[in-house]
């Protein structure tokens, strides 16, 4: 073999060990296996954590594959290879990370306080906070590519984590004053409920008593008014037969003026005061609670229709019914894309 035969043989080998990570570029990851390492340039990351760039390449001198992640010489390049395999990014992609500058679909790494003794709450303020500041930057343009929703995705992840943890913490900090509460309610609770609850029997049990009281006062009342009607009356026809006699005397006007006298005094006889127990202060007394009695369902439904409340329910049981799946009568199941 020529000098020149041996040089393009080297040469196709050096491009041949690209040429598995060029395609993968391109989304064709051919015949990938955990197994055989390729060489290229990638990324991968720990669990909810930040991209990290990958380089595998085979060492003519060593004779051996090595990898690196972040900049750190990986201890199995084969297990760096099964993890990155399936995120090769281009060498200028590469370049970038390697300079801090991080990936077009990632936002930038989250700022935090890593003191261990830090307090909780400021921690995960100054976190929000400086995450905060670039996710409004990024809210004020279009989103346009596809680095840009991978980012918004991910950033949203991130402050959603944000507020798990902040929530956690602040279960954790309310948690002993939840306990010392509960002692104090369970201390108090025997005597306010038993307390509230005798009260309650000892007007149940003057209920009848009061109601019969009542229902007495209603009757007087009613023979009052009676009389009171019949007074009015008798007054009416003494007038009228003084008038027919023409009398004007003295008399006739006094009698006229004692039956509408007593008619008054029947009148206000009449009306029908509360039956009550006790006090001032401390009273117990009979109270009217008006309450609707259906007798038309369907009738009173129409009525009741159009108010916010019962569209509310309405709507409610309707979404209920689509979630599973049942299309009732005077509804229709519609699908609405929404992010989640």
């Amino acid at each position: 073999m020529s000098t020149f035969e041996q040089a393009g043989a080297v040469a196709t080998k050096i491009v041949d060990r690209w040429a598995w990570w060029s395609n993968a570029l391109k989304g064709n990851f051919g015949q990938a296996s955990e197994s055989h390492v390729e060489q290229g340039y990638y990324r991968t990351r720990r669990k909810d954590g930040q991209w990290e760039p990958v380089a595998i390449w085979w060492d003519e001198e060593s004779g051996k594959w090595l990898g690196y992640r972040n900049g750190r010489e990986a201890r199995d390049v084969n297990e760096l290879w099964v993890w990155s395999m399936r995120q090769p990014i281009t060498h200028a992609a590469y370049e970038k990370a390697m300079a801090g500058g991080g990936f077009d679909d990632e936002p930038p790494a989250p700022i935090g306080d890593n003191s261990g003794d830090a307090d909780p709450f400021e921690a995960l303020r100054i976190e929000f906070e400086g995450e905060a500041e670039l996710a409004r930057q990024f809210l004020k343009a279009e989103v346009k590519t596809q680095a840009d929703a991978d980012k918004a995705g991910i950033w949203a992840k991130r402050l959603a984590d944000i507020s798990k943890r902040a929530d956690g913490e602040r279960e954790r900090e309310k948690a002993p004053h939840l306990h010392a509460s509960r002692m104090v309610d369970d201390k108090w609770r025997p005597v306010i409920g038993d307390a509230k609850d005798m009260a309650a029997s000892l007007k149940k049990h003057v209920e009848p008593f009061l109601i019969a009281q009542k229902r007495a006062k209603e009757a007087r009342a009613r023979a009052a008014a009676e009389e009171a009607a019949r007074l009015r009356r008798e007054a009416e026809a003494a007038a009228e037969a003084a008038r027919k006699a023409e009398q004007t005397d003295e008399r006739a006007e006094a009698e006229r003026a004692r039956l509408i006298q007593q008619a008054q005094e029947a009148e206000k006889a009449a009306e029908i005061r509360n039956a009550t127990a006790g006090r001032t202060g401390a009273r117990v007394a009979l109270r009217i609670e008006k309450r609707g009695e259906i007798v038309d369902y369907d009738l009173l439904l129409t009525a009741l229709k159009d108010r916010s409340e019962i569209k509310e329910v309405v709507q409610s049981l309707a979404n209920r019914a689509a979630k599973s799946g049942f299309d009732l009568p005077g509804m229709k199941i519609v699908e609405i894309e929404k992010v989640a």
